[in-house]
């Protein structure tokens, strides 16, 4: 087996950044929609990409590709917001065996009430605290990190 390529100083810098950021950023957020809106961050991207879709309703399989979460986590999560009132879940109208997730009125409004408090942290913790070419790299350099880990055939062979 080969050795393996370390990080050298600057590298392991960017790693170690990339690590503390989206914990500390993930923890604020997190506790920021807990205190001010009563939904855990998954939650409310559940609404927000309900929200943003045609008809306000997505399938539960493209809901949890567009969340990078597991389809039993997301089905929790679903649950939640069913018995807050704020989605609702009913069959496919195309595929019997598929299910489909809608936002309702009442979770409308949830959202609207949340996004505020929401955006103004994003802002605060992230948005603002970097220059416009940081956030060019940023979004250029994740977007690439994440577009290969979304699709296998991209990501370098494993060695064996």
């Amino acid at each position: 087996m080969a050795e393996p390529r370390w990080l050298d100083d600057e590298e392991m810098r960017a790693w170690e950044a990339f690590l503390a950021a989206t914990a500390l950023l993930n923890r604020r957020i997190e506790q920021q929609l807990k205190d001010e809106a009563h939904l855990s961050h998954t939650q409310y991207e559940v609404l927000v990409r309900l929200a943003r879709a045609t008809d306000n309703e997505l399938r539960m399989t493209e809901l949890s590709a567009a969340l990078f979460t597991s389809k039993s986590g997301l089905t929790y999560q679903i649950d939640q917001l069913v018995k807050a009132g704020f989605v609702r879940r009913s069959p496919s109208p195309d595929d019997p065996r598929g299910i489909v997730a809608t936002i309702t009125p009442t979770g409308l409004r949830k959202l609207e009430a949340a996004a505020p408090g929401h955006v103004t942290l994003v802002r605060e913790v992230l948005i603002d605290v970097l220059t416009p070419e940081q956030l060019t790299a940023i979004a250029d350099g994740l977007g690439e990190v994440a577009d290969r880990l979304r699709t296998p055939s991209r990501l370098p062979p494993t060695p064996l």
